[in-house]
């Protein structure tokens, strides 16, 4: 077959509806570069001009393998691989000149577009993926034809990939699972993303900038009111005068609470974010997947999460913490950095020096001062028009100083570090904890919906005979922020992601329609691992699963599809062996029957019509025209398209059953 304009066109566009999702992910020069070779190929193809010689695509193709290894500093991995299949697809556009190179191209692209899942496996990237596929399929048919009309290639594709929805359904749900994700490579299958284990000023602020879904929670039972929702995450201890850092935990002890209110069950739906972070609800006790537990009761998977995970987990709202915390982890709370805010350090001392002296006066007990020191603290926060905003002033090398007696604005960052520093400088052990706060309820699904725009830091301050306590000095300067929501909670939110700072219901409700669908698919499509597929083979009467039934009974179905397609198939062949002329003919033969006059099948045409003139007088110069038609058009080669037309007319007037 010749290579023809439209299918040259057919096959750019092809290259680039698989290429064009990569844009993001790759640098801007190998987009570039590609765009630019497709741009020659059309060009060349509209002006029937040569293609480029062989000695100079080989040197292009040199020199892009250099620039991607420059780029990369590597020719293996997810990244490169991408870019090298993009790059060497559209230089094989340049020397494209005989059929197979188009065949090998077409497979190109169906390899190509696997690629796009190990980004985003969303209902829209499929969708797209999905409208690709048509068109490689378009073009496919037309390398195959050649002749037929764009609506025809068309339609041929559209029906084989209807034709492949069954059979794919089939392996889908019976194929074997294995563990991990859907799509992705073990080395770099996700980048991170969410919180780290560090804080500084700004790192909070500008993770709230992006309502991309953390995770999402349904509850069994009990739902805990919003200002309860701190799911716990990174809890950090070291402070090197501007940045708070995990550490290593002092020890390896476990923790322990000593009195719990009634558990809360719930289940997560938690995001990848290569990170071991595992979100729970402070304070959780239990967690259905292998985890440790940190002395700090963070909590922690036995390997990165870069595949979506779901898991159960139980939670206390009400507790006393490790009311026993060792020496180590002790000192580790109170430490703080030599030479770093010696204002806030001297503000701490005047107030240990005022809560000693007032309660001596009240004859309260010594170890009330500590409890009291915490409440001048948040007090201070409260009366000296400290205000909650994304967008603060830059803070010098004593940031606690800066903020505590300069600015006055912060994030919850800022508020929380400060807090945790005054309680240190005052001698009482604190600690900030990360993680996120509320979360936004979705009536449809019946769950909900937790944001990386929901991502919040408090403290945490040990007290004797009531243990690790949490205080959220946030809550004080801006309480609408942990009943409400971060958008309610500033004066101005224009920063903020659009669906934070909306009012609309209707633009609310379509989000959440949305994010319910997501959510189905999540669960269903991408989380389809090996728990659930027993669980829904369970439920279709399936029992005793194993690998072997499961490969038994797809192959069976497999069979079953494959014998129904091919019998339909061969009845399509059957029909349009049966040429038009015959068909309609049949067709004239059939109205006759009905109306008592049946032709034997021995029985020629004229012989037939003789017949039937002979009972049906009044018809007799319809029948008559239909058969000379019919023995012209038979028998003596007549192939003239508007006979044809002429015949067919003359069947479909003839009357049914007169």
């Amino acid at each position: 077959m010749k290579l023809t304009a439209p299918l040259v066109y057919g096959l750019i566009a092809c290259i680039f509806l698989v290429s064009a999702p990569h844009a993001e992910h790759l640098p801007i020069w190998v987009s570039a570069l590609s765009t630019s070779m497709l741009s020659w190929r059309a060009y060349l193809t509209f002006t029937g001009n040569a293609l480029p010689k062989r000695w100079l695509l080989f040197f292009v193709t040199l020199l892009g393998v250099l620039a991607i290894a420059l780029s990369f500093h590597t020719l293996f991995g997810r990244e490169v691989g991408v870019a090298l299949l993009i790059l060497l697809g559209s230089l094989k556009l340049l020397e494209l000149r005989e059929v197979r190179d188009a065949t090998v191209l077409l497979y190109l692209c169906c390899f190509v577009i696997i690629t796009n899942f190990f980004y985003s496996q969303s209902i829209p990237t499929a969708l797209f993926m999905l409208f690709s596929l048509l068109v490689i399929m378009t073009t496919w048919v037309h390398l195959q034809t050649g002749t037929l009309v764009f609506k025809s290639r068309l339609r041929i594709a559209a029906t084989i990939l209807l034709q492949a929805i069954p059979l794919s359904l089939l392996i889908f749900v019976l194929f074997p699972r294995v563990q991990g994700p859907l799509w992705g490579m073990p080395q770099d299958a996700y980048g991170s993303s969410g919180l780290s284990d560090t804080m500084a000023p700004g790192s909070m602020s500008k993770l709230t900038l992006s309502d991309a879904v953390a995770f999402r929670v349904t509850f069994n039972g009990q739902t805990p009111s919003r200002n309860q929702m701190y799911w716990r995450g990174p809890v950090l201890w070291d402070f090197d005068g501007r940045t708070w850092t995990r550490g290593h935990n002092a020890t390896l002890q476990q923790p322990r609470l000593d009195k719990a209110s009634q558990p809360v069950n719930y289940a997560v739906t938690l995001e990848p974010h290569n990170k071991p972070w595992i979100f729970a609800l402070d304070m959780p006790i239990k967690i259905s997947i292998p985890a440790d537990f940190a002395p700090d009761f963070q909590v922690l998977s036995k390997a990165p999460v870069n595949a979506r995970l779901r898991y159960n987990s139980i939670s206390v709202m009400s507790y006393l913490a490790n009311l026993d915390e060792p020496a180590q982890q002790m000192r580790r709370a109170l430490a703080l950095p030599e030479g770093y805010n010696p204002r806030a350090r001297q503000l701490a001392l005047d107030w240990r020096r005022q809560a000693e002296y007032s309660l001596s006066l009240q004859g309260k007990a010594a170890n009330e001062v500590n409890e009291s020191i915490v409440k001048i603290a948040l007090d201070n926060f409260s009366k000296n028009n400290f205000e909650y905003t994304l967008e603060p002033p830059p803070l010098g090398i004593n940031s606690v100083d800066d903020f505590l007696f300069e600015t006055h604005k912060g994030f919850c960052e800022y508020y929380a570090s400060s807090f945790v520093f005054l309680m240190r400088a005052a001698g009482i052990p604190a600690r900030v904890v990360t993680g996120y706060q509320g979360g936004e309820y979705n009536d449809l699904g019946g769950y909900y919906v937790v944001r990386q725009s929901d991502a919040h830091a408090w403290a945490e301050v040990w007290l004797k005979d009531r243990g690790w306590i949490r205080y959220d000095p946030t809550a004080v300067i801006a309480p609408g922020r942990i009943l409400n929501g971060l958008g309610a909670s500033l004066p101005n939110n224009a920063s903020l992601p659009f669906f934070e700072r909306t009012q609309s219901s209707l633009l609310i409700k379509l989000r959440l329609n949305l994010d319910a669908l997501t959510n189905q698919w999540n669960q269903w499509v991408l989380g389809y691992n090996t728990e659930r597929q027993f669980a829904l083979l369970t439920r279709l009467g399936m029992e005793d699963i194993t690998w072997q039934k499961l490969a038994m009974n797809m192959f069976a179905g497999v069979t079953f599809l494959v014998g129904i397609f091919t019998l339909f198939m061969l009845r399509r062949l059957q029909l349009r062996n049966t040429d038009e002329v015959q068909r309609l003919y049949l067709k004239f033969c059939k109205k006759m029957a009905k109306s008592g006059m049946a032709r034997a099948p021995h029985e020629g045409a004229q012989d037939f019509a003789d017949r039937a003139v002979q009972q049906n007088k009044h018809l007799e110069a319809a029948i008559q025209n239909i058969t000379d038609q019919y023995i012209a058009l038979r028998y003596q080669n007549r192939d003239d398209a508007n006979d044809l037309k002429i015949f067919k007319r003359a069947v479909s007037n003839f009357p049914m059953g007169y």
